[in-house]
């Protein structure tokens, strides 16, 4: 074989490697600090009713980042979501999705600001002693400084993310079985009213849509689109894998006594070893997730409104400082507007495109539609009742 050949027998063997590290990016998109909330959710509401939420939103979450994928291959590259929303549903699809979108964007970097910064400053609380806005500001410019460097620097961090969250989690599962108690799985602090209180966090727990334009574009450069959809369903078993474990064993040793960021109240049964883990695996879901989040906000103001690429980055990370410098910092209030309102929108307005592509299946468009539009309704009553 010649050296041309050797080298073009090689190149397509590369291309035919499944894409780890778009996979690792969409990961540590999905698996964010939206898992913290989850075991406090499964106590209030019985294990099974949560087991059914993940097994509901999670079809549902799958179906529409497919759909997502078909309407992202079928539209011309470096967009994003209101970039898609104009090509497909016109001006005003461009501007309801822009304000969603930017609005969910910021929401969610205070979210994991706020709660990343609790989780920094537990874990270096032995040697360093400063508020926890301190931490919240340090952490938030070491993701900004990410963020400005891009994809390629940034896929290499989400890989290696994604190997310390698992090694982490199984840290956490394998010491903590001896306090592992069945009983705790019976939990049940709620009331028959909590039913539906799972809806807005699950949601913003499973849902990845927000990245899968970036991890096109990843695959794009590499020539392998063709993995798009593979990347997503395996992103999606990965995460909920991660979920219903990290659901189980926390409830499994804290019960009743799960807190609203479950990993604060393990303090009363890890020693400081542990708990530092504990605290660390907190600090890497919540800042990878946080780099991908705003890099994909800078574009969108880059490419979707033409900035100039540093006022976008700019805009991308002064605009959370300020707000939560401000503020704004109840991140369980910021999960139930962005899971259960927000995202419900995106999922809508995803749905609409796909239809408007493929107007011969309606059969699956608007049963989703009806699921989605039904959400926003519960949602909005949940909150004013």
């Amino acid at each position: 074989m010649s050296d041309g050949n050797q080298n073009q027998y090689t190149s397509d063997k590369m291309k035919e490697k499944f894409p780890i590290y778009s996979l690792a990016t969409l990961c540590n998109t999905t698996i964010g600090i939206g898992i913290f909330a989850l075991p406090y959710i499964a106590s209030r509401v019985g294990i099974w009713v949560m087991a059914a939420y993940f097994l509901v939103l999670g079809t549902v979450a799958v179906a529409v980042h497919l759909m997502f994928a078909e309407v992202s291959l079928a539209t011309p590259d470096y967009k994003r979501f209101p970039g898609f929303a104009k090509v497909h549903l016109g001006a005003w699809g461009e501007r309801i999705a822009l304000v969603c979108t930017i609005v969910g964007f910021l929401a969610s970097m205070i979210a994991f600001m706020v709660i990343g910064g609790q989780f920094l400053q537990s874990f270096l609380s032995p040697w360093v002693n400063a508020p926890d806005s301190v931490f919240s500001v340090v952490y938030f410019l070491a993701g900004s400084i990410l963020i400005y460097f891009g994809i390629n620097l940034v896929s290499k961090i989400e890989l290696w993310g994604l190997i310390a969250f698992f090694l982490i989690l199984g840290a956490i599962t394998i010491v903590g079985l001896p306090f592992f108690q069945l009983s705790n799985l019976s939990a049940n602090s709620g009331n028959p009213k909590d039913f539906f209180l799972p809806y807005g966090a699950v949601l913003f727990a499973l849902w990845a849509s927000s990245s899968i334009p970036e991890v096109e574009e990843m695959l794009g450069r590499e020539k392998r689109k063709k993995f798009l959809k593979p990347v997503i369903f395996w992103s999606s078993a990965i995460s909920l894998f991660a979920y219903s474990v990290f659901t189980v064993m926390i409830l499994g040793l804290t019960g009743q006594a799960t807190t609203e960021s479950a990993l604060m109240g393990l303090r009363a049964l890890f020693g400081g070893n542990l708990l530092a883990l504990c605290f660390l695996f907190g600090f890497i879901t919540s800042f990878t997730s946080f780099i991908i989040i705003g890099l994909t906000l800078k574009k969108i103001l880059a490419y979707d409104l033409k900035l100039d690429k540093r006022v976008a980055w700019v805009v991308t990370v002064l605009t959370p400082l300020t707000l939560y410098l401000a503020g704004i910092k109840d991140f369980i209030a910021i999960f139930s507007f962005v899971g259960g309102i927000l995202l419900s929108i995106d999922g809508i307005m995803i749905v609409l495109m796909y239809e408007k592509i493929w107007p011969d299946r309606k059969f699956i468009a608007y049963p989703l539609l009806i699921f989605f539009i039904g959400g926003i309704i519960y949602e909005l009553a949940y909150s004013f009742r």
